[in-house]
């Protein structure tokens, strides 16, 4: 049983949340009005604390607040953040008039680099960034064999990471190691396809995989 702060409380922070309870693993949600998210809560029981306490608190931190505003968000926490994992599932993207992502933020790299370059004493993982949130839970509602990419410097917290995206329904040979977190630029960019797919085929559950 891993102590997991989830910084968000939307509909993302809400699946991975019950996922993750149901999975034995103790769970903190990190949000910046945190007595308004108890009570709409209505799922396994979970902490409401602010961002700050939550992530003070936990030994993995998941971030599952919007990529655009996360770097600055995240970096106002970088004591609380020091020594811990942090995983990152956000995309940094500009958002165009109706509300889909219209490019990338970071056109030089990728959050998940910005995120390790502000943060030297935490060790981040980029994940779950390339599917629609229901699949991050439910990779097995999918029709064929889906992909989760991971990218990140550190082994160790890769591997831990490995273990929750088992415990989030994902198999072992599911699960692709990109490399170090530079690898993270790859995966945001895929990004780019996501507004065609929904305005294509509506909210359905996909995820953006590698054939092998």
């Amino acid at each position: 049983m891993n102590n997991i702060s989830i910084l968000g409380s939307g509909r993302v922070a809400s699946a991975l949340a019950r996922k993750l309870v149901a999975s034995g693993h103790d769970i903190t949600i990190g949000s910046r009005d945190p007595f308004a998210s108890a009570a709409k809560w209505t799922g396994p029981a979970v902490r409401h604390m602010d961002p700050r306490a939550a992530t003070a608190g936990a030994q993995i931190v998941l971030n599952a607040t919007p990529g655009d505003s996360a770097l600055a968000r995240l970096g106002e926490l970088r004591a609380e953040l020091e020594g811990k994992i942090l995983i990152d599932i956000s995309n940094a993207s500009a958002r165009g008039a109706d509300g889909m992502p219209a490019g990338l933020l970071y056109t030089d790299g990728s959050l998940g680099e910005r995120l390790q370059q502000a943060l030297p004493g935490t060790r981040v993982v980029k994940t779950l960034n390339t599917m629609l949130f229901s699949v991050m839970v439910d990779p097995r509602s999918l029709s064929v064999p889906a992909s989760v990419f991971v990218s990140g410097n550190d082994e160790s917290a890769k591997t831990t990471v490995t273990v929750l995206l088992g415990d989030l329904g994902w198999p072992v040979d599911w699960i692709v190691d990109l490399g170090d977190i530079t690898s993270a630029r790859a995966t945001e960019a895929l990004m780019l396809m996501v507004p065609h797919v929904l305005r294509r085929y509506g909210f359905k559950p996909f995820a953006l995989s590698l054939a092998r």
